[in-house]
């Protein structure tokens, strides 16, 4: 295991709750790499509880989106793991702020190894949370680790889908750069989301904005989407590999949660319908965009999702 430089103290983008106990954890992947996670335990639970690992949006950290749903589940009852993916935020794993589907996706059966190494989880209860592009993720984790019981997919992005628009055109900019670097040249980088936006700014773009931007909302100096300037060439492998080939083979409980008007409400439905089974679910929230299910907890329907996993444990 490598050693981290873990940040100890409270900095998230939400407040921190009375009614769970807060502890900075790590564990190892397969590959080698070292994660950090935030664990979040309720205060007046003993004995062997449910757990929940829980990753997401893309392009951001543990202190943002994931760790407020691991701290309000685990205020449900459930112990939670919020952690930084490979390559990402505290967490191991170089070259810097980038991913993998294949490295990710085994980034939740990590968090799921580390777990049911604990005392105090109930190995046969374990749900997994993904926010954005990390609710893709969920779903290909879902199908790779059976051990995953149920599977929650908040206001999912098709990465796949999104790397792969004008694909032969991506990957020869991307076969570009490499060449540029090979001979010398330092690689392009890009912003997720823009530094400042204006009237002929793209919606979607300036609700990215409005939250990783944000001081008073979702900014985090950590986080990708926050102002780090990522290499294009990462991005190959949500062009070159899909994460969903198999996901109609999933067996277990699968929830999908989207805003009614988030731009990635389409990719979501379209990746549900590939879903099989009486044990699946689409729960649309009214009048919702894409960045309402990050952090505005009067619309992330948290009682659903608390509902759901509890009778899909219990099955």
């Amino acid at each position: 295991m490598q050693k981290l430089n873990l940040t100890q103290e409270w900095d998230k983008t939400f407040a921190q709750s009375s009614l769970v106990d807060h502890t900075k954890v790590t564990f190892d992947n397969s590959y080698g790499f070292t994660l950090a996670a935030d664990l979040y335990k309720p205060k007046d639970l003993e004995g062997k509880l449910p757990a929940i690992a829980v990753a997401g949006p893309y392009g951001a950290v543990k202190e943002q989106s994931s760790g407020l749903y691991a701290q309000t589940m685990a205020g449900k009852g459930y112990l939670t793991l919020a952690f930084d993916p490979s390559f990402t935020g505290e967490s191991s794993g170089s070259p810097r702020n980038t991913t993998s589907p294949e490295i990710n996706t085994e980034d939740y059966s990590a968090a799921i190894d580390y777990l049911v190494s604990r005392s105090d989880v109930d190995e046969d209860k374990l749900a997994i949370i993904g926010i954005c592009g990390w609710g893709g993720m969920a779903l290909s984790a879902a199908y790779a680790d059976p051990r995953i019981k149920v599977t929650v997919a908040s206001t999912t992005a098709n990465l796949n889908a999104e790397a792969g628009q004008n694909r032969s055109q991506t990957l020869q900019y991307i076969a570009a750069q490499r060449t540029a670097v090979a001979k010398g040249v330092k690689a392009a980088t890009m912003l997720s989301v823009p530094e400042e936006i204006n009237d002929e700014t793209p919606q979607p773009l300036k609700d990215f904005y409005h939250y990783y931007r944000n001081p008073e909302r979702g900014y985090h100096p950590r986080s990708i989407n926050s102002g780090i300037a990522v290499s294009p060439i990462a991005t190959r492998g949500f062009v070159h590999f899909s994460m969903f080939d198999y996901i109609g083979e999933i067996e277990n409980a699968v929830l999908m949660v989207h805003g009614e008007n988030a731009v990635t409400y389409p990719a979501g439905k379209a990746l549900f319908e590939q879903l099989t089974g009486d044990n699946k679910e689409f729960y649309t929230v009214p009048n919702a965009i894409h960045t309402d299910l990050y952090d505005q907890v009067d619309k992330i329907p948290f009682a659903k999702i608390d509902e759901f996993i509890k009778r899909h444990l219990s099955d």
